[in-house]
């Protein structure tokens, strides 16, 4: 399965990094970036998670939640948080429920080895829970910088 822009997102439930079930229908109200990501601690995966956190009071400005998702445990997680001080939600979608639902979850090739995993990719959902913008196979470099300028122009 995937999603498209202009459609509603696909509602799921998974445990946050706040110690509760976290739906994602629990944001309508607000714009939110729902970015998927392969692994904590990792460098691409460091640098996106920062560059979200240096940003994140630009992002609540604009009534724009951050979720992070990642296949990791809560507790991996929690570590990921504290050494980097996230404000944000991570949610732990260990049986990549929501990756599938949002067609991330993708036969990846590293090293000549294949195995499944989330490619990393943002949504922006509208205060309606809409999908409004699709970032597929992203690269970390200034992504964040783009995301804040379509919520900017585009969401209001």
């Amino acid at each position: 399965m995937t999603v498209a822009e202009g459609e509603k997102a696909p509602d799921f439930t998974l445990p946050a990094s706040n110690g509760e079930d976290v739906k994602l229908s629990d944001f309508q109200g607000e714009n939110v970036v729902l970015y998927f990501y392969p692994k904590d601690m990792t460098p691409g995966c460091t640098a996106q998670a920062c560059d979200f956190r240096d940003k994140h009071d630009e992002f609540k400005d604009l009534d724009a939640v951050i979720l992070g998702v990642s296949t990791d445990p809560l507790a991996r997680h929690e570590k990921f948080i504290d050494k980097y001080g996230l404000p944000f939600l991570l949610l732990a979608d260990e049986e990549h429920e929501a990756a599938e639902l949002f067609g991330v979850w993708k036969l990846k090739k590293n090293f000549g080895k294949e195995y499944m995993g989330i490619e990393r990719s943002t949504f922006i959902l509208d205060k309606e829970g809409n999908v409004v913008k699709e970032y597929r196979k992203v690269k970390v470099k200034e992504h964040i910088d783009e995301v804040l300028i379509y919520i900017k122009e585009n969401l209001k």
